[in-house]
């Protein structure tokens, strides 16, 4: 299996811990996995805003036309980035759009022809490697921990994709079983984290941080993964206010499912990337750290 990996702005940020932990487990799965080379930001903070809609779609597209010189489906592990390169790549199926976009694309000497598929990384980790090979890899199985799986709005509401189902997901619950941990059902599993709203009106957030993070402690759950960049950031940066503005004290580790799964492969703590973590994950993973 190989991909053209299309890892997002956050990988340089916040979700570095996801970048190499994903890249470390990838590679301990044999999968193919290319970072396009001289990508560029998918444009999802401006989409609705700043250049307009067309040329933030163009900066998109051109990471779409970067790959497909590589003839490779295109995999995001940020929920934007997906979203917005998924929509992007819907428009090129309209010839008139098309020509419009290669026009600007050929500035930079590129073009697009639709021919790829955008892919998130938990339909390519459940539906092209699956849950048996993932398990095959594991040397630490995670028996007795207890998950809260929180898969956020973008990558199962936004693109009609088949991949999960947006009402009830289930992959990251699969991937988190093939670890040997246990994925448990809690109230607010599906409740927006408020993304970036966070930025303009923090209280929301933290009021809304505060339900998700009360439904996974009171189901019992050790820990919550997620696969969205800005999901675990406002679940782990928010918690401590959360807190505070309720009158709470909940303390859950957020953890990026790439990093839950390098734990349980046995990699290095810096490939884990555990201490990126603002609520610390130490003493609940204890056993296999």
């Amino acid at each position: 299996m190989q991909y053209s990996y299309y890892p997002g702005c956050a990988s340089e940020g916040n979700a570095m811990a996801d970048y190499h932990a994903l890249l470390a487990v990838m590679e301990t799965l044999g999968v193919g996995f290319e970072e396009i080379e001289d990508w560029n930001c998918c444009g999802a903070t401006v989409t609705s805003g700043a250049i307009g809609k067309f040329p933030a779609q163009v900066l998109a597209a051109r990471n779409l036309a970067l790959a497909e010189k590589k003839q490779q489906d295109v995999v995001a592990s940020c929920s934007s980035c997906y979203a917005v390169l998924g929509l992007a790549n819907q428009q090129f199926a309209n010839e008139q759009y098309r020509k419009k976009a290669n026009l600007a694309l050929k500035e930079d000497d590129l073009q697009y022809t639709g021919s790829l598929k955008v892919r998130f990384i938990l339909d390519v980790l459940v539906n092209d490697i699956g849950a048996q090979k993932i398990a095959a890899v594991v040397k630490k199985p995670l028996t007795g921990l207890k998950v809260a799986c929180y898969v956020g709005c973008q990558s199962v509401k936004v693109l009609p994709d088949d991949y999960d189902d947006s009402e009830y997901p289930t992959a990251l619950d699969k991937i988190v079983t093939a670890l040997g941990a246990e994925p448990i059902d809690y109230e607010n599993k599906m409740k927006c984290c408020t993304a970036a709203l966070a930025l303009t009106d923090p209280a929301i957030t933290a009021a809304t941080i505060n339900l998700i993070v009360e439904g996974a402690t009171k189901a019992g759950a050790d820990i919550i993964v997620t696969s969205c960049p800005l999901c675990q950031m406002n679940l782990d940066a928010y918690q401590a206010r959360a807190n505070k503005q309720a009158q709470t004290d909940y303390h859950i580790p957020v953890l990026f499912i790439s990093q839950l799964m390098a734990l349980a492969m046995g990699l290095s703590a810096k490939q884990t990337g555990l201490s990126y973590c603002i609520v610390s994950p130490a003493k609940k993973l204890a056993n296999w750290i």
